[in-house]
């Protein structure tokens, strides 16, 4: 029976909708004839028989009430995507219908007909829309399939705020969430009910887990600050629940998400502090309606400036990229954001300074932000000749045809590891530092402002540790910690973007430029949380009987057990609260460049322990005592020893032949 009925709902469902339309105003003026037939009734207090019964008012009601439904577009309304909001729209539309019908049947008179019966059909008619309004919504969204409705997940939404409210209502018709209440702090709240829904405090927590089998909180509070969603956060790890959250207010208003979009909790919703806010003033100093170039616009940090370049409103971007299928995917990406705005997507090596020079002359380039580089520790250790030729030379060529062609402005974008470096990457982004640093110190006349911006780790970056976390948890774990001690400092894309073109508006003499990250952030602590926020427990010796295991698998080759962002002690405030400036040494680049081209010669011939002693000399700082792992190198030392092996034993078996 129940299938029956499903088929025939799902026929309805599946029908266009001008006959769906056709078949509201059929129902809509069987309502008004059935109303007009009840309303004679309750006034002569008998039933009378229809063909007893006088139509003309029921015809009056269906000429005046079928065009005010159009006027109101109660005709465009899905019944079963429709929310009590509907009841105000229906209610506007009647009390419009129920005046004019009282003019005609109560003031002007029909004979025949009691003048009451303009005033008691009208508000008849209104429930019966109601009726059927909301009635066609329960039909077509009940749930024949009873395990499913079952397996609904029962949810709690934090903040009864206008997000809240928001999110309630579109999760009015989830067939996977069903809404059990609000959570709030404001007190005058508490046991008072919205959308129909009861407001509990946060110390009833314990027991509506309990009573109402809650499995989800859903933050709706998209404009509190970081410290103060930490603590809420505190609060909901104390059960075993699964966060989610509404997106930032900036989310909704850039167009990427609407309000009624749910997302997994960020681990950048667990930063110690709040993200640092930007001067609209630097932002705009050297982007607004300029020439810019981005160097490998289609990596984290590249595409992320690309986002905020465009709101800037820039005169030409020009992406360069080596990567065909990342360029195709940013610059189809930028188009959305910005359809006025011309957009140039070039295939270019970054090493290649006589193809840089042509593209800054020939799109009048102002402002380039040099982001391409190879910066994935453990990828760069088992690829050092690659890893050191394209971070160093890259740089090397940019700075050089900036120079030449009198770009007004070039941005370095470095690393914390390049600061007392322990890897190849670090030593390589140390290296680009100090050529971008020769080059304008060498310079006679120069007019081109040159700085270098360092900070630490970004979140879900490409070779970021959080999403393989994030894969962790979902696999059940383990969850792999190289050491129980490790710490770093953290910041989302969006800062590192724009502390970038800050940094940039400031730059003049090749300066470096750091961020005030706050506290570094012991790794271990962050599992954790990320654990107990995706509704695990933590199994180790504590809690045997926990969900997710950490593995403890010891310090990559290169790795430091943390991350520093100052080389010197002797730190500068700039115009901007958060950024400092640092003046670090240099090495001329008369004494350089024999160096570098040195150091070329030995990455064409891959002769890796000679580029790795290299480094060694030219940056002071860069310590090591892990062994070489590139692969080719590795390589190399069997085929050597094989081939020595091999001759060794043609020598001897020569040396036999001749004593025969």
């Amino acid at each position: 029976m129940n299938k029956n009925i499903k088929e025939s709902l799902d026929i309805i469902l599946s029908i266009n909708f001008y006959s769906k339309r056709i078949i509201a105003i059929i129902i809509d003026v069987i309502l008004c004839i059935l109303c007009t037939w009840l309303a004679f009734a309750l006034r002569l207090e008998q039933w009378i028989l229809f063909k007893d019964f006088n139509f003309l008012p029921a015809i009056i009601s269906i000429i005046i009430v079928i065009p005010i439904f159009f006027l109101f577009e109660l005709y465009r309304t899905i019944f079963r995507y429709t929310s009590l909001s509907i009841l105000l729209t229906i209610l506007a539309a009647t009390s419009l219908y129920g005046l004019l019908y009282f003019l005609v049947i109560g003031v002007y008179g029909i004979n025949g007909v009691p003048r009451s019966v303009g005033i008691i059909q009208p508000m008849l008619l209104f429930f019966g829309i109601i009726i059927s309004r909301l009635g066609a919504k329960f039909i077509f969204n009940y749930n024949f399939n009873s395990k499913k409705y079952k397996n609904k997940k029962n949810v709690l939404v934090y903040g009864a705020g206008d997000a809240g409210r928001q999110l309630v209502i579109a999760l009015e018709n989830s067939p996977e969430f069903k809404v059990s209440g609000f959570l709030d702090d404001n007190k005058q709240l508490h046991k008072r009910i919205l959308l129909g829904q009861t407001i509990y405090s946060v110390l009833n927590l314990e027991k509506l887990v309990k009573n109402k089998n809650i499995s989800l909180v859903f933050l709706a509070l998209p404009t509190i600050s970081r410290g103060k969603r930490n603590q809420i956060i505190e609060k909901l790890n104390q059960h075993k629940l699964i966060v989610k959250t509404l997106p930032s207010i900036s989310d909704i208003v850039d167009g990427r998400i609407t309000l009624s979009d749910i997302k997994d909790l960020n681990i950048d919703d667990l930063l110690s502090r709040d993200q640092v806010k930007p001067d609209i003033g630097l932002l705009n100093k050297n982007i607004n309606s300029k020439n810019v170039v981005v160097t490998g616009a289609g990596g984290s940090i590249g595409s992320e400036l690309c986002r905020q370049i465009v709101k800037l409103k820039p005169n030409k971007l020009i992406l360069l990229e080596l990567n065909e299928f990342a360029l195709y995917k940013i610059s189809e990406e930028l188009k959305d954001y910005n359809k006025n705005l011309k957009i140039i997507s070039l295939l270019v090596n970054a090493q290649d300074q006589a193809n840089l020079e042509t593209i800054f002359e020939l799109f009048k380039v102002e402002t380039v932000y040099h982001a391409a580089a190879y910066k994935h520790v453990p990828l760069v250790e088992e690829n050092i000749c690659e890893g050191v030729k394209n971070n160093v030379y890259s740089t090397l060529a940019v700075a050089k045809a900036a120079t030449t062609k009198k770009v007004s402005n070039l941005v370095l974008i470095s690393s914390d590891k390049a600061v007392r470096p322990t890897n190849i990457m670090g030593a390589s982004k140390r290296l680009s530092e100090l050529c971008l640093q020769g080059i304008y110190n060498n310079a006679k006349d120069i007019n081109i402002h040159f700085s270098i911006v360092r900070f630490g780790n970004v979140l879900e970056s490409s070779g970021s540790v959080i999403p393989k976390f994030k894969k962790q948890i979902k696999q059940g774990g383990p969850i792999t910690l190289t050491h129980k001690d490790v710490t770093r400092y953290f910041m989302t894309v969006t800062e590192a973007a724009q502390l970038v073109i800050q940094a940039g508006a400031m730059g003049k003499k090749s300066e470096v430029f750091v961020l005030d990250m706050g506290d570094s952030i012991k790794i271990r602590n962050l599992i954790y949380k990320m654990v107990k926020l995706s509704g695990f427990r933590i199994k180790d010796d504590k809690n045997p009987d926990g969900d997710i295991e950490i593995k403890i698998i010891g310090l990559r080759t290169g790795e430091k057990l943390y991350e520093e962002l100052l080389i010197g002690n002797n730190p500068q405030k700039t115009n901007h609260p958060k950024i400092q400036k640092i003046s670090d040494p240099f090495i001329p680049f008369e004494l350089l460049e024999p160096e570098l081209k040195n150091l070329k010669n030995l990455l064409d011939n891959y002769r890796t322990r000679d580029v790795k002693a290299l480094l060694e000399k030219l940056i002071k700082s860069y310590e090591t005592n892990s062994n070489i792992i590139d692969h080719i190198h590795n390589a190399q030392l069997v085929k050597n020893k094989y081939d020595k092996d091999l001759s060794s034993s043609k020598n001897f078996n020569n040396k036999i032949i001749k004593i025969k």
